[in-house]
């Protein structure tokens, strides 16, 4: 197989289209189409579907996307190796975050960083956690960071950060100039949670379990998929939110949302950066956690 038309396979695939996937390697349509109709015969498979403008991925288009990517991350890591050979590292790192890390951790980081190795390029694609590891695991990012352990020996696990999860109420509400709540008095009030495979979400239940209780008992009324939504809808009366404080940390400063803590409610939680436990890192990879302070293999 060639691994330019595995390139563009990749491409349909992401994009769903053949002419995005055409434009984006400057080719033409027709060009891409043939390329595609060669892989196919010699896989000996059909691969795409097109459904009217859309091309979706057949089940064996599904299972060579997969090998692919994994065939473009050697290649890179190749690469990689050999330009550290030279004297030099350059090259690209795909890492995913959930939204915490994501969005208030690693931007600053990624920004050291590149200043120590400005021929290096951070590609950070932020979502939950459950599909982050889905991603690392399948080879799709090298790094990911989350912010709850799931278990799943194939990844190496390794914390890099902490955070504290929050009680917030908007200042309006009745409990706002209490100097705490019991864990008991929570399924009272209406709730907004995040989504299922939210590390936020797994966390708040593992904090939950301690005082046995669960989210069944509780009067939810919304499932968000950011903290971003969920920190906006408690500010206008939505209701309230177990939520990381990172996130709502200039909404208390400034007093448009009220910090309450929950007695004996353990709610601190750590971050960690996961990598594939079978799976060889790059140079960049390994200069990324040394960045950070993780260990990389020894040999």
């Amino acid at each position: 197989m060639d691994i330019h038309v595995l390139e563009l396979f990749c491409r349909i695939v992401e994009t769903g289209s053949f002419s995005k996937a055409a434009k984006a390697a400057y080719l033409t349509q027709p060009t891409v189409s043939g390329h595609i109709k060669k892989l196919e015969g010699e896989v000996g498979v059909r691969l795409l579907d097109r459904l009217g403008h859309r091309a979706t991925p057949t089940k064996a288009g599904d299972l060579l996307y997969r090998y692919a990517k994994r065939i473009l991350a050697l290649r890179q890591e190749a690469q990689q190796a050999l330009d550290e050979l030279k004297g030099g590292l350059k090259g690209e790192l795909m890492l995913g975050a959930s939204s915490i890390p994501g969005g208030y951790l690693l931007p600053s980081l990624i920004g050291r960083f590149r200043a120590q190795y400005p021929d290096i390029s951070v590609v950070l694609k932020v979502s939950d956690s459950k599909e982050i590891i889905e991603a690392v695991i399948d080879g799709e990012y090298e790094v990911g960071a989350v912010g709850a352990q799931f278990d799943d020996g194939r990844l190496e696990y390794q914390k890099f950060a902490e955070d504290e999860m929050v009680l917030v109420v908007p200042p309006t509400h009745s409990w706002a100039s209490r100097s705490s709540v019991k864990a008991n008095e929570l399924p009272t009030q209406p709730f907004l949670i995040r989504e299922r495979g939210s590390g936020t979400r797994k966390i708040m239940e593992q904090a939950l379990e301690q005082h046995n209780l669960s989210l069944g008992t509780f009067r939810i009324i919304g499932e968000m998929g950011s903290n971003e939504a969920i920190r906006q809808a408690v500010k206008t009366g939505g209701g309230i939110a177990l939520i990381s404080r990172l996130a709502v940390a200039s909404d208390i400063r400034h007093h448009e949302l009220n910090a309450i803590p929950v007695a004996g409610l353990k709610l601190t939680r750590e971050f960690y950066l996961i990598t594939h436990r079978h799976r060889s890192r790059s140079p960049i990879c390994n200069a990324f956690l040394t960045f950070i302070g993780a260990p990389t293999p020894s040999g």
